[in-house]
């Protein structure tokens, strides 16, 4: 059900006082980019007439085909608590339309807009909880990051030892100012990284959280002299950031997942959609973990996934059941990190496991131990894959895979695998301080 007509926008901007309106879309690579037009242009916004440049914006269009469209969701309605509060600031996530009027095929959200109706088609409603980490990090006097962490604190400590403990509390209040509802938040692991998790919702509006998430996450984080990163392993040797999405679908109002009469408490629709996603993890990776830097991350040691298995007992494997049942239900992917693009990452998620439930795959048996502990020889008896080491493996991946290459369309696709090749190219004939540090001296 609509949450807002354009009437109650008119009226939501005149009574707060609402000067600026930010029109926001998400590039391919998982930007936020924005469009700022003051309150006496809002009209037009709403009638779908404001224009951009879709050749500045890496990854749309060319030149000679510039010219797209912002047709605002008026749901995504918001002001922003931290600014000013005479002539405030609010926002619209906005779908990108070309000039003939239809849906651009590069826009991530038109992508998890598409898989969604196909879930619709088949019965099911998507819902996602996602749990993003991040670190926060001095700045120098320049303004400029380090890496330097702000505390010594680890998993669950408070202050004073805990001094991302102000900040945190900040992005809390103002994420629940503008509408989220905030279920926990606390230092993680390794030092200087933190999480807030905020309640699961319908996957389209999960994404949009989380775009927003990020985008308040960075902003309070400079108001408090501190940089937030998304960055999934800004230091060596201690843990990295990652984004564990836990899925869930609906149908006729309950939790499709849920089979009070199996042993794990599953229906095969779970089974099913577990198996989906095991079959295409590798060709999801380049979307789920879509940096150079994802792959330093995914390593054993420092708890983050790198081998293909499930369980609903223990918390090693890529796919884990959590223990709640009934309505709670949920498979639990751990491998993405908060450097995705939510859109396509959703996206793909959902249309893997939807190839898992049309084609009735079984997953293989959980599971149980410590898949770290296990030595080669055990995890290759027991038939347990590992995930792309790498950006470039990943891609390789990505391009095999023709579900997944389908799910994006032609037009995301090629852009994408183009650009990160591009990427993996350049680190890959860049000089590390790692290699002056070896070899400088020695040769």
């Amino acid at each position: 059900m609509a949450k807002y007509t354009r009437e109650d926008i008119f009226r939501l901007v005149k009574e707060n006082d609402v000067k600026f309106i930010r029109l926001q879309f998400t590039d391919i690579f998982g930007t936020l980019k924005n469009v700022a037009i003051t309150e006496s242009q809002l009209e037009k916004a709403l009638d779908n007439r404001c224009m951009f440049d879709g050749s500045s914006i890496e990854g749309f269009v060319r030149i000679e085909e510039s010219d797209m469209y912002l047709y605002p969701d008026l749901d995504s309605f918001t002001i922003f608590p931290w600014r000013p509060q005479q002539g405030k600031v609010a926002r619209l996530i906005c779908d990108v339309y070309t000039t003939d009027g239809k849906p651009f095929a590069g826009d991530p959200r038109y992508v998890l807009k598409n898989v969604l109706k196909e879930a619709e088609k088949m019965g099911y409603s998507f819902n996602v909880g996602p749990e993003c980490e991040f670190f926060l990090f001095h700045t120098d006097g320049n303004g400029n990051s380090t890496t330097i962490t702000h505390d010594n604190a680890s998993y669950f400590d408070l202050g004073p030892v805990d001094l991302g403990e102000n900040a945190r509390r900040d992005m809390c209040i103002m994420l629940e100012d503008m509408g989220f509802e905030i279920e926990a938040s606390h230092h993680e692991v390794a030092q200087g990284q933190h999480e807030i998790d905020f309640k699961y919702g319908a996957a389209l509006e999960t994404a949009d959280n989380i775009m927003t998430f990020k985008l308040v996450v960075k902003t309070i984080a400079q108001r408090h002299g501190l940089h937030a990163t998304f960055m999934p392993k800004p230091i060596y040797g201690i843990n990295g950031s990652g984004m564990h999405t836990n899925m869930s679908l609906m149908k006729d109002g309950k939790n499709a997942f849920y089979d009070e009469s199996d042993v794990n408490g599953l229906s095969p629709i779970a089974y099913n959609f577990i198996a989906g996603l095991l079959k295409h993890i590798k060709g999801m990776a380049a979307i789920t973990n879509p940096l150079v830097n994802s792959y330093k991350r995914l390593v054993p040691g420092y708890e983050a996934p790198c081998y293909i298995a499930w369980s609903a007992r223990n918390r090693s494997p890529l796919i884990r059941v959590p223990a709640s049942r009934g309505a709670s239900t949920r498979v639990e992917l751990r491998c993405p990190d908060p450097s995705a693009n939510p859109y396509l990452s959703l996206a793909v998620c959902l249309a893997a496991g939807l190839d898992g439930i049309k084609n009735n795959l079984k997953p293989p048996a959980s599971v149980d131990e410590n898949i770290f502990h296990m030595s080669a020889e055990k995890r290759a008896a027991n038939g347990i894959d590992s995930l792309p080491a790498s950006l470039e493996e990943a891609v390789a991946e990505l391009e095999k895979d023709s579900l997944i290459k389908a799910t994006l369309g032609n037009h995301v696709f090629t852009n994408y695998v183009e650009a990160k090749k591009k990427e993996w190219d350049s680190y890959r004939t860049s000089v590390s301080q790692w290699e002056l540090d070896h070899y400088l001296s020695q040769y």
